[in-house]
């Protein structure tokens, strides 16, 4: 007989609330407790759905400390969905240690399919999206230069995550280690009434938004070494 699952990885939207699924929603109402990077964001989601189950808070502050005892209550049968603030736990957000933790425990995870903000941000960047390399946050500090400088031979396109206030300064550091010409493209408030996407040069993309204030979630693309081209039919 197949083995009940234990934990479930829910991706939820990343700006539209509609973009959730069907079997998302089916989830998170028969799980017996919520886990949720951010009780109040998550809380909002959950009253807009009329969902009606325990929230825990469950973050990167007290992930460690909280994942055995609730890989012994797993182990008792009870039922956990996972969620981050947006989009796919485990993406640059908590997840990882209890995914492995439930693993290690021989339990059940099923992740479930659905948003998550780099693959629309790559797919309507324009630059090739046959082959590329997730690379979340950059160092803020420590490792951060020589990092830039293993990732500027790079062949793959590569894509970031950012913060708004940290955006300029890392499109100008790329510039830098990448060379000016370097095609690049930044979406930011994906599938939100203020969606944007800019695409040009990383100096280009650069002095665009030196010239406003920058708001919302970031993602950038940033063409390989020697693929410059966008994308074609004849690309495929």
């Amino acid at each position: 007989m197949e083995s009940k699952t234990s934990l479930y990885l829910v991706p939820t939207p990343i700006g539209n609330l509609g973009d959730i699924t069907l079997r998302a929603l089916e989830v998170l109402k028969s799980v017996d407790l919520i886990l949720a990077e951010d009780t109040r964001t998550s809380g909002f989601l959950m009253k807009h759905y009329s969902i009606d189950k325990p929230l825990r808070s469950f973050h990167n502050f007290n992930e460690h400390k909280t994942v055995d005892p609730l890989i012994e209550r797993m182990k008792q049968g009870e039922t956990f969905a996972l969620v981050s603030d947006a989009g796919t736990p485990g993406i640059s957000d908590p997840g990882f240690l209890l995914s492995r933790a439930a693993v290690q425990a021989g339990l059940k995870i099923e992740c479930l399919p659905g948003a998550t903000a780099f693959v629309p941000a790559l797919v309507k960047s324009g630059l090739p999206s046959d082959r590329f390399v997730f690379e979340g946050f950059l160092p803020v500090k420590k490792g951060r230069q020589t990092l830039l400088k293993f990732l500027a031979e790079e062949e793959r396109t590569m894509i970031f995550y950012e913060s708004p206030y940290r955006l300029v300064k890392t499109l100008e550091q790329l510039a830098e280690y990448f060379g000016a010409a370097r095609q690049a493209s930044v979406s930011r408030e994906l599938t939100k009434k203020f969606e944007e996407t800019v695409n040009g040069t990383l100096v280009e993309v650069a002095d665009h938004f030196k010239q406003k204030e920058v708001k919302g979630e970031i993602v950038l693309i940033v063409a390989g070494k020697g693929r410059q081209k966008i994308n074609t039919e004849e690309d495929d």
